[in-house]
């Protein structure tokens, strides 16, 4: 990775090239995630799904439109000699854009391609009322496809990230036992990283005990845990908006022979899909290989999804290690989690993550694989 490409001004040459190669005059980005990505402007986004910002980007110069709500926190949280024009004037978000078309003379301006079809029929009408002729070609997934490959400074924030997550499972091996919900575990889990330097959660955690642990989304649940159960731990920490994604089985008491056999196949899996991931790998590859050995094993119709996906700003990125066909290049940070589940009996599954390099793999998760026993 070059180091040119580092921060936003990095990602916004990335952009202009692509412009330059496909003789866009603009584009026009809505997804919050990809406008994090763009401005570097840490703690404004909320990711509420409303949309209330969109990005004009062009040769020369990077406009964005906000509204009174986010203004201020943008003049505040912009990197030092940030390229955007921030502004919240009186135009709808469509008509600004439409406007910003007629000021810069476009006559290419491209959009993504998940961009919600009222506001792209908002641009039309905002084009026809200004009587510009102006094509709209769609961008299918090119920034998301640049986000795959992180920078250092997302890098760093990501270990940074990582790091809490792994003292919050530290901290979880001391707490759990006997008599606890899987709700209060939940509660320990993520209050502890929201008080030890987690801005906010990456997503909703997973906490799955007993049978419950055999479902590989469960919902924690009021359910006691008992002696002899696996507690499945699926969770991770947000930091300046970049997420961490791991998970850990542990076992209260002396595990049963199945248990151990089980749990054994699993860290088996994981670290030997590890070893076989490089700069250049196709995804599937990866995740076939992990069939393989659970199959062989006697267990492929208890595993049903995917190795692994890319984590950054989502907490589901690309590439993937998965049925389809991706390559994975260096750069791209991801997770290697595969699970066995048994219904009615339990489940085990195993995550990492971390960077794909030229020739290997870097997790940044530091939590043991080792089968962690709680005394009870």
């Amino acid at each position: 990775m070059s180091v040119t490409l580092n921060g936003p001004a990095g990602r916004i040459a990335r952009v202009r090239a692509m412009m330059d190669e496909r003789s866009y005059d603009a584009v026009v980005v809505r997804d919050e995630a990809n406008l994090r990505w763009l401005t570097g402007a840490m703690g404004v986004f909320d990711y509420t799904y409303e949309f209330p910002h969109a990005a004009f980007i062009t040769a020369d110069a990077c406009y964005l439109h906000t509204d009174s709500r986010y203004f201020n926190s943008f003049e505040e949280n912009l990197p030092e000699g940030s390229p955007w024009q921030v502004d919240m004037d009186g135009f709808d978000i469509p008509g600004w854009v439409a406007q910003r078309a007629l000021e810069n003379r476009c006559h290419v301006v491209a959009i993504e391609d998940d961009m919600q079809l009222s506001f792209y029929q908002g641009i039309v009408r905002g084009l026809e009322d200004r009587s510009i002729s102006c094509m709209l070609p769609q961008m299918h997934g090119d920034i998301r496809r640049m986000r795959a490959i992180k920078d250092a400074e997302e890098i760093e924030l990501m270990r940074h990230a990582q790091s809490i997550t792994d003292a919050a499972f530290a901290h979880m091996l001391e707490f759990i036992r006997p008599g606890l919900t899987e709700k209060q575990i939940r509660s320990e889990l993520e209050n502890f990283m929201l008080n030890n330097g987690a801005d906010g959660l990456a997503f909703d955690s997973i906490v799955a005990s007993g049978p419950n642990s055999a479902n590989p989304h469960a919902i924690p649940s009021d359910r006691v845990v008992e002696k002899g159960d696996f507690v499945l731990m699926d969770y991770g920490a947000r930091y300046r908006d970049y997420d961490s994604d791991m998970t850990r089985t542990v076992v209260l008491g002396e595990p049963t022979e199945e248990q151990r056999a089980l749990y054994d196949l699993v860290q088996r899996t994981h670290e030997e899909c590890v070893r076989a991931i490089h700069a250049g790998v196709d995804g599937s590859d990866i995740h076939n290989l992990s069939v393989k050995i659970i199959s062989e094993a006697g267990h492929g119709d208890h595993y049903g999804h995917g190795l692994g996906h890319g984590v950054g700003i989502d907490i589901h990125e690309l590439p993937n290690f998965g049925r389809k066909s991706n390559i994975v290049e260096a750069g791209a940070v991801i997770t290697v989690e595969p699970g066995v589940y048994l219904p009615g009996v339990g489940g085990v599954r195993l995550e990492d993550y971390g960077l794909v390099t030229e020739d290997g793999f870097e997790p940044f998760t530091h939590s043991p694989h080792e089968l962690q026993i709680i005394d009870c």
